[in-house]
């Protein structure tokens, strides 16, 4: 009888932002080294880490789940929430996880979500729904009972309960509440090795991290930290081991995985323009293109120019970028309406068409262009045409882009602010209870390139003889912590158009600054 390898269905990763101690790539690459089939990263509230996960997977040949971990109404920040695992199948499904998240942190405080079950019934189609064991039964991550009707109701057959054993003391509760929650909503069991980092030795920088989000030193966090190391990602053999008497729970997560066949390469994406009925992108651009050169040059066009325009104009259109063209010409002449500064600037400088819709202001007539520094088949991309706009006017650009797309075709990029240096030393440090005056002296004894051993002996001329390991401790947690996600920011003016609704594309998050929304 053919058993489909294991599927970890409750992967996580740094971008569970202080809940996960390895990166994507770290969790792709060790679910390949342990030969599962698939490894489904489920991050909290969003899809943060997805596209790493991506790139990682294609080098190394390993399936990815699209998924997320939904936290469940509204709780304290302090309180580990009920979540429920909601994992992609179909583009179908992916459009609906990306607007269950748009709806989750729409009414809510930067960096909280709320999930509404009312809402699944609308937008379950294409995805699968998993529900996580509490750490232990009774806390408050239990599942509440009108969320494992939901997933009874709304998913049937596509929704499961997730059993874990991380041997913590508090596996033989779990496990019941998961056999008497089957039994009671007909959901079928799937085994995970619930796992928060890649490999057990990150077991100590997961416990910093729990310590810098309670806020909280780690000689008072007790039991909030686990007592083991079990939480990694662990094999299909190790499972078996740890559910012997339930092989067919982890034989179940295989075949769900196997229905799991969505990719965020199947996405698409359209720039958006304006275009009378009829009108085709190429046709406009080439309009807009000749009506600039007449005002670029009243006394004619130079030869030399029309031959540059046309072949780019022709590449333009093999390319299918024209309405990329079309959709920054538009913005500059919104900026210009106001009577606000704006120039291209970069490789754009390169193209005549850019120099004729007056995104830049490089003659190509007095310059030796390389446009194909700007385009080229063999990129076979969009170029990158790099705008700057009156600082002190930039807002009103900001804000006249939103009226024109509206806030479900624009938003602002977003930027992920991560722990370096001084800002990782600082955080690991309070986590091992160190005075802040002494974290502040080592932080500046310790380069950006210094080794470990190098580290500790500058930190030891200064006279910071910290007891013990500590010292070497905090060193090197603080150098695993550089590079991982501390926050999600604002890109200074970065913003994403879409033909269609943004939420199709990606999930929409409102800003900490106001009437700003982002793409996480």
């Amino acid at each position: 009888m053919f058993s489909p390898v294991f599927t970890e269905l409750l992967g996580r990763s740094s971008f569970s932002f202080l809940r996960g101690a390895s990166h994507p790539e770290e969790m792709v690459a060790r679910a390949k080294e342990l030969g599962l089939s698939a490894i489904a990263l489920c991050d909290r509230d969003g899809l943060y880490g997805s596209v790493r996960a991506l790139k990682a997977a294609r080098e190394l040949g390993q399936r990815v789940i699209v998924a997320a971990e939904l936290t469940v109404g509204q709780h304290p920040k302090e309180v580990e929430p009920p979540v429920l695992a909601l994992l992609v199948e179909t583009h179908r499904g992916y459009q609906n996880l990306c607007r269950l998240l748009t709806l989750s942190h729409a009414e809510c405080e930067k960096g909280t979500s709320a999930l509404q079950l009312e809402w699944l019934e609308r937008y379950s189609e294409g995805l699968m729904a998993v529900v996580p064991a509490p750490r232990r039964p009774g806390d408050a991550s239990t599942p509440p009972p009108e969320l494992l009707q939901a997933v009874r109701e709304v998913f049937g057959s596509r929704g499961y309960l997730a059993a874990h054993r991380h041997r913590d003391g508090f596996d033989t509760e779990r496990l019941q509440a998961v056999l008497e929650a089957s039994k009671q909503y007909g959901l079928e069991i799937v085994a995970s090795a619930r796992p928060q980092f890649h490999e057990p030795s990150r077991k100590a920088l997961h416990d910093v991290l729990t310590c810098i989000r309670l806020g909280t030193p780690l000689e008072r966090a007790g039991s909030r930290l686990s007592s083991n190391a079990e939480a990694s990602l662990a094999s299909e053999e190790e499972l078996r081991k740890r559910f012997r008497e339930h092989p067919e729970w982890v034989d179940l997560a295989g075949e769900v995985g196997l229905r799991l066949q969505f990719s965020l390469s199947e996405l698409s994406y359209r720039f958006p323009c304006s275009l009378a009925p009829g009108e085709t992108a190429d046709a406009k651009l080439r309009s807009q293109t000749e009506l600039g050169l007449v005002e670029r040059y009243p006394g004619g066009v130079p030869a030399g120019v029309r031959a540059q325009v046309e072949k780019e104009l022709i590449l333009i259109g093999k390319l299918e970028v024209a309405p990329y063209f079309l959709s920054t010409w538009e913005v500059v002449q919104m900026a210009r309406v106001r009577k606000i500064l704006c120039q291209g600037r970069g490789s754009a400088a390169n193209s005549a068409v850019c120099y004729a819709l007056g995104i830049t202001a490089v003659d190509p007539a007095r310059s030796n262009l390389l446009f194909e520094r700007f385009l080229s088949v063999e990129r076979a991309e969009p170029p990158d045409i790099d705008v700057d706009f009156e600082h002190e006017r930039r807002e009103e650009v900001i804000q006249d882009i939103y009226a024109r797309w509206g806030r479900e075709r624009a938003a602002m990029v977003s930027e992920v602010i991560c722990y370096r240096g001084k800002s990782a030393l600082r955080e690991v440090g309070k986590a091992f209870g160190l005075p802040l005056e002494t974290v502040d002296r080592l932080s500046s004894s310790i380069g950006h390139w210094d080794t470990a051993e190098e580290s500790e002996k500058h930190a030891r001329s200064l006279g910071l003889d910290i007891e013990g390991k500590r010292l070497s401790q905090v060193i090197e947690l603080a150098r695993l912590l550089g590079g991982f996600p501390r926050h999600l920011s604002i890109h200074v003016g970065g913003f994403v158009l879409s033909a269609d609704p943004l939420f199709s594309v990606a999930p929409i998050e409102p800003a900490r600054m106001p009437n700003r929304t982002v793409i996480p």
